[in-house]
């Protein structure tokens, strides 16, 4: 019997392509397996989310916390 050897290749959960490393990042509490390229996309749009409700709650004299 010859075995054959699989090979896994890891598969980004956001885009469907194939990388050699996933980078586990938290989006909307759940923790995703993704691509390098978005792993930057979410930090990035996280980042933009977090600084436009900053200024929100600013904007209305919000002193308390989430």
């Amino acid at each position: 019997m010859a075995y054959r050897e699989k090979t896994l290749v890891a598969q980004c959960k956001s885009c469907g392509e194939e990388a050699e490393e996933l980078f586990s990042v938290t989006v909307d509490g759940k923790k995703r397996r993704l691509c390098e390229s978005c792993a930057d996309e979410v930090k990035a749009e996280e980042a933009v989310a977090a600084e436009s409700e900053a200024v929100v709650q600013k904007m209305m004299d919000f002193k308390g916390r989430r």
